[in-house]
This record gives C-alpha cells, sequence and structure tokens, in this order.
C-alpha cells in the first residue's frame, strides 16, 4: 500500500515537473525569443496619439512586424503596456523580443522633429505642410484650428488666421495634440511681433494682423524684394486717403483661380470683399501667407509720394510708379506696347 502510495506522488511530482518546466520554456519563448521583424530589416513605425493597444497590435499585425500576436500580447499585458500606450517614432530590429520590443515601446520617448512651411496661400495648404513630419493629420490640426479660432480673444478670424502663422522652421514633439501644435504656432506669433514691431506697426495706423494683411500683397506684387518697401510705402498712402488699392492679386484671391496670370475688366465686377477695385480699404484675410522680409517691409515701408505703379516695360520684374494719374497712363502705354512688341514676336517664331 505504501509503495503505491509512493509512486502515485512520485508520479504526480513528475508531471508537474514536466508542465513546469513545459511553462518555463514557453515562458522563456515568450519572452525572449525573435518574435519581431523575424529575418527582416529594420523599421521606424509611427504610433499616432490617442492609439489603443489593440489598434497598436492590429497595425503591427497587419504590417507583419509582429510574428506571434498571442506571445506579444500576453507579454503586454505583463508588462503593462496594453494599459500605457505612448504616441511617437520607434525604431524596431531586426529579430527583436517581445520583451525589447515592449520596452522600447514603453519608453514613450519625445522625439523633437522640424515643422517646415512658407509661403501658403490656403489653410487646406497650410494644414498638409505644417502636419507632414508630426503625428498629427491635417484634419485633426484644422479641427484644433477652428476651435481656436472660436475662443480667442486675439483678433483671429476664419479669413485672417493665415496671419498667425510665421514662415519658418519649428522644432516640435512627434507626438504633440493638434491642440499643442495650434498653441505653439501663436507662441511663436507672439514672440515675433515683439514691442519693437509692434511700435511700429502702431504708428503706421495698422495693428498686426493689418500689416500681415497688407504684407501678403506687396509680396505678390513683386518679386524684388528691394522694391517691397516702395510697394508699401504706395499702398499705404492709398489706405491714408481712402483710395481703393486696386491690388491685382486680391482679385486673383477672389477669383480663386491662381493660374490667372493678367487681371481683366471682368474680374474687376467680382462682387467679393477681396475686390480692392469694388472696396476701399483691406480685405478682410491675407492673400497668401506673407514672408517676414515681406512683413518687415510694411514696417519699414518707403515714404514717398506716389500712388500708381504699372510694371516696366523692360520686362525686369520692376515697376514704375507715379504721383498722378496722367503719368501712370504714360507708363502704362509704354507696357502695353512693349507687351504687344514681345507677343507677336512669339507668334513669328511660331
Amino acid at each position: 500500500m505504501k509503495k503505491e502510495v509512493s509512486k502515485k506522488k512520485l508520479a504526480v511530482f513528475l508531471v508537474l515537473s514536466m508542465l513546469l518546466i513545459t511553462f518555463t520554456f514557453y515562458f522563456y519563448q515568450v519572452i525572449f525569443t525573435p518574435n519581431i521583424l523575424v529575418d527582416q530589416p529594420d523599421r521606424l513605425i509611427v504610433i499616432k496619439p490617442r492609439s489603443t493597444f489593440a489598434q497598436v497590435r492590429k497595425e503591427l499585425a497587419d504590417a507583419r512586424i509582429i510574428n506571434d500576436v498571442v506571445s506579444f500580447s500576453f507579454i503586454a499585458r505583463i508588462m503593462n503596456y496594453d494599459r500605457g500606450v505612448r504616441p511617437g517614432r520607434y525604431m524596431l530590429r531586426r529579430n527583436m523580443s517581445n520583451r525589447d520590443a515592449i520596452r522600447e515601446l514603453k519608453q514613450g520617448r519625445r522625439e523633437i522633429v522640424k515643422v517646415t512651411f512658407t509661403h501658403v496661400r490656403l489653410l487646406d495648404e497650410l494644414a498638409e505642410k505644417i502636419t507632414s513630419n508630426v503625428g498629427v493629420t491635417s484634419e485633426e490640426f484644422r479641427d484644433a484650428l477652428d476651435n481656436f479660432i472660436e475662443t480667442n480673444d486675439a483678433g483671429f478670424t476664419k479669413e485672417n488666421i493665415m496671419c498667425m502663422f510665421i514662415p519658418n522652421t519649428y522644432e516640435v514633439y512627434f507626438n504633440l495634440t493638434p491642440e499643442d501644435l495650434v498653441l505653439r504656432m501663436y507662441d511663436e506669433y507672439k514672440k515675433f511681433w515683439n514691442s519693437a514691431r509692434r511700435d511700429k506697426a502702431e504708428k503706421n495706423g495698422l495693428s498686426p494682423i493689418e500689416v500681415s494683411i497688407l504684407a501678403s500683397i506687396v509680396q505678390a506684387e513683386s518679386v524684388k524684394k528691394d522694391e517691397a518697401p516702395v510697394i508699401a510705402g504706395l499702398y499705404l498712402n492709398r489706405l491714408r486717403k481712402g483710395i481703393p488699392l486696386q491690388a491685382d492679386p486680391t482679385l486673383i484671391f477672389a477669383a480663386g483661380d491662381f493660374t490667372i496670370k493678367r487681371v481683366l475688366n471682368g474680374h474687376k465686377e467680382i462682387d467679393s470683399p477681396y475686390n480692392t477695385y469694388k472696396y476701399a480699404g483691406l480685405p478682410p484675410g491675407p492673400v497668401n501667407m506673407p514672408y517676414v522680409s515681406s512683413i518687415d517691409a510694411v514696417l519699414n515701408f518707403q515714404s514717398h509720394d506716389y500712388y500708381y505703379m504699372c510694371a516696366k516695360e523692360d520686362f525686369s520684374g520692376y515697376h514704375n510708379f507715379a504721383n498722378d494719374l496722367n503719368t501712370h497712363t504714360n507708363n502704362a502705354r509704354r507696357y502695353q506696347r512693349a507687351l504687344n512688341t514681345e507677343m507677336r514676336k512669339a507668334k513669328q517664331k511660331k
């Protein structure tokens, strides 16, 4: 009888030992055996803000980054990663174990990336550029921007919000929120508009937003930076006299057709607050995102008595300026004759 009991105990012991060895081996396998990018090259992955563990696991599985989803999920739960997903950019290495991969993902390192945006005309273009290197979609950015427009007390509206963005390259965290991105740009705007620039704007009778709107027109009028302060002075003369700006770039913006090369009389009949032939004063918003140089050209405008300008007949990109309509008309005729001559030459070559 005692021998039978001893045999049973031994059998139970052996079974338990085998189970323990099997479990230990399995546990070792799921922790330390390669399960990430098995026999594949290293890969950079992006985890977007507000991603859930289920979403991350599915994306990794669909991309064939995880070899065994069950073991990955098991270790993720043991290491509490399923409750602490952090957005960011992560480099996963060839033949990584579950443990090493999850350790990497848990660190949630705030990687710094560069955000660059320059001359754009429309908010959709801005949204695409400003979100191209961060974990925020253009739609999320637009939603956050719309909310800022509704709640801000700085005078920004849907028409003039482009004035808040100062073209430059900025360093931000990849995993910042859409709201953080908008507020960062607002902070940069406040830094740019320091007391010196604000004082100059006030002396010119303009708000910072109005300076940017005028700068966008000046920028669109000429490709010659050294001429920008002269053009700015001309438009300021018109504003002070209550004379319509009659700026062709505002008509092109009103038409919504940026392929227009030559403004015609028909364009001048467009009923839009951006039609500066019909309505005096500045339009409600910029016609592009002005460069810093264009903004500073308005702040440091050249003082003169010009009210009119016309492209030079030498097609240099510069303008002839005039302080009376008769001189301006003569300038325009010279340019038109030169343009007609060039068009005839072009036809003859064909």
